[in-house]
C-alpha cells in the first residue's frame, strides 16, 4: 500500500483534473498564488480535488505545473498545469496557509486490460474524433493511448470524468469510456438531425 503524503497542497475547483490531461489555470487568490509559488519554487506538486454542488470529492488528482505563461506584478499567474496521478484524501487539515490534507496516493487494483476492451475503446475514440474534426487520429498514435489519455482530449462532464477518476482498474475505465464515446456520437447525431429540422423550420422530438 502506497504511504499516506502528508500536509499535500490542495487546490479545490469546480473542475475534474484527469492524469496525463493538461489545463490552464489563472492564480489570483493569495493563498494560492503562495501555494502554486510554493510548487514552483521546491517542484513540488499539488492535488485538484472537485468541488461538486454535492461538496468536495474524496478522489481527486495530482499536478505539476509544466509552464508558467505569465507572471504579473501583483503575484498573479496563468500556468499550465498537468494531471499525474490518482489519490485519495484521508483528512483535512487545517495548519497551513491553504488547504491541504494527508493523501494515499491510489494505485489500480488490475493492470491488465484485454485487447478487446482497448481496441473497442481506441476505435470509438478514432471514430468520435474523426466525427468532431474531419481527421481520423494516427492508428500508432491511438495505439499509444491509455483510457486517461484518451478521456483528457476530450470536453466530458466532470462527473463523468470522476467516475473513471475513481475506477480503480484499466479494463473498467475502457469500457466506461465506451460507453461515453457511444452517447457522445449519439448527442452529435441528434445534435446534427436537430439542426436540419430547424433550418427546415420543422420539428424533432428528443428520445
Amino acid at each position: 500500500m502506497p504511504e499516506l503524503v502528508e500536509r499535500f497542497r490542495l487546490f479545490p475547483l469546480g473542475l475534474v483534473l484527469l492524469p496525463s490531461e493538461v489545463v490552464p489555470l489563472h492564480i489570483f487568490e493569495e493563498r494560492y498564488k503562495l501555494m502554486i509559488g510554493e510548487c514552483i519554487d521546491e517542484d513540488e506538486e499539488f492535488g485538484i480535488v472537485w468541488m461538486s454542488d454535492d461538496g468536495l470529492r474524496d478522489v481527486g488528482c495530482a499536478a505539476a505545473v509544466d509552464e508558467v505563461i505569465e507572471r504579473m506584478e501583483d503575484g498573479r499567474l496563468n500556468v499550465l498545469v498537468r494531471g499525474t496521478r490518482p489519490f485519495r484524501l484521508e483528512r483535512r487539515r487545517d495548519d497551513m496557509p491553504y488547504p491541504a490534507g494527508d493523501v494515499e496516493p491510489l494505485e489500480d487494483v488490475d493492470d491488465d486490460a484485454s485487447d478487446e476492451d482497448a481496441d473497442t475503446a481506441r476505435e470509438r475514440y478514432a471514430d468520435l474524433v474523426e466525427r468532431a474534426t474531419d481527421h481520423r487520429p494516427d492508428p500508432e498514435e491511438v495505439a499509444g493511448m491509455d483510457a486517461f489519455g484518451m478521456a483528457a482530449t476530450i470536453d466530458f462532464r466532470p462527473e463523468d470524468k470522476q467516475e473513471l477518476l475513481e475506477l480503480r482498474s484499466e479494463s473498467e475505465r475502457l469500457r466506461a469510456l465506451t460507453a461515453l464515446f457511444e452517447t457522445t456520437m449519439k448527442r452529435l447525431d441528434y445534435a446534427e438531425k436537430a439542426g436540419e429540422r430547424a433550418r427546415s423550420n420543422g420539428r424533432i422530438r428528443f428520445g
